[in-house]
C-alpha cells in the first residue's frame, strides 16, 4: 500500500472481517468490520458545500475510495450520512462539533494549565463532609465549573469527531488552522485536555497514519489470536 493511496484497503478491512480472530481486535462489536458505502464525487462536493470547508486530502479520498465511516480506530470511525437534505457525523460524541464553525482555526493552546491546576486542587474530597448530601451538592457545583471550563465549545472549533473509545473518550480530526489534517485526542473525561496523538517516532498522526496504523495492527492481532 504505497504512501497517498488507498488501493486495496477497503478489501482488506472486509478480509479481516471473516477471518478467525477478528473478535480480538478492540472495538470490534462496534464496528464488525463493516464500513459504509464511499461517497460520490457529488456527494462529498455537497458535503463540503454544507460545511463550508475543504476536508483534509487524506479524509477526503478516504471517504470516496474506501468508505464514509465505519471499521477503524475505537469503536470505528463515524459515519458521515446525509438526513433530512443535511450531512452529518453519526455516532457517541459526534454531534459535539459546531458545524458551522469548521472554517475556524482550532484552538492549539487549551485552558491556561494554572487555573486548571486550581481548580482541581479545589475539587471535593467525600472525607471532607459529614453529610452525603453536602458532598454531592459541593461535587455538583465543582462539575458545573469543570464542565465550564474544559467542554467550552470554543475548545474544538475547526475540528471533528471522529470516533470514540468508550468512557468518553475519544479522538478528532482538526479541519482548519495550523493544526489542520493532524488527529488530536480528546481525554478530557480524565481531566486532561486535548492533546496531539502522535505515532511512535513522535510524528504527528495524520488521518492515513492513523487509520493505516490501525488496520496493520487488527491484523496483528487476529493473527496472534488465531496462534
Amino acid at each position: 500500500m504505497s504512501t497517498g493511496s488507498w488501493a486495496g484497503v477497503r478489501e482488506r478491512v472486509q478480509q479481516l472481517a471473516t477471518v478467525a480472530g477478528a473478535e480480538a481486535v478492540f472495538g470490534f462489536h462496534g464496528h464488525r468490520f463493516l464500513l459504509e458505502d464511499p461517497l460520490t464525487a457529488g456527494e462529498l462536493e455537497e458535503l463540503e458545500g454544507q460545511l463550508g470547508v475543504r476536508l483534509p486530502e487524506d479524509y477526503r479520498e478516504f471517504l470516496t475510495q474506501v468508505g464514509a465511516g465505519g471499521a477503524g480506530p475505537g469503536y470505528g470511525v463515524f459515519p458521515i450520512r446525509r438526513v433530512d437534505g443535511r450531512w452529518r457525523w453519526e455516532g457517541d460524541g459526534a454531534d459535539l462539533p459546531d458545524l458551522a464553525r469548521l472554517s475556524e482555526p482550532f484552538p492549539v493552546q487549551g485552558p491556561d494549565p494554572v487555573e486548571v491546576g486550581a481548580l482541581q486542587d479545589e475539587c471535593p474530597q467525600e472525607e471532607d463532609f459529614v453529610e452525603d448530601e453536602d458532598f454531592g451538592r459541593a461535587m455538583g457545583a465543582w462539575d458545573a465549573r469543570w464542565e465550564a471550563l474544559m467542554w467550552d465549545p470554543e475548545r474544538t472549533v475547526g475540528a471533528i469527531a471522529l470516533c470514540h473509545l468508550g468512557c468518553a473518550y475519544r479522538q478528532w480530526l482538526v479541519v482548519s488552522g495550523p493544526e489542520r489534517g493532524r488527529i488530536w485526542s480528546d481525554d478530557r473525561a480524565d481531566e486532561r485536555d486535548l492533546e496531539p496523538l502522535l505515532g511512535p517516532g513522535q510524528e504527528p498522526m495524520t488521518f492515513a497514519l492513523w487509520y493505516r496504523s490501525w488496520l496493520a495492527e487488527a491484523g496483528r492481532a487476529t493473527e496472534a489470536a488465531r496462534r
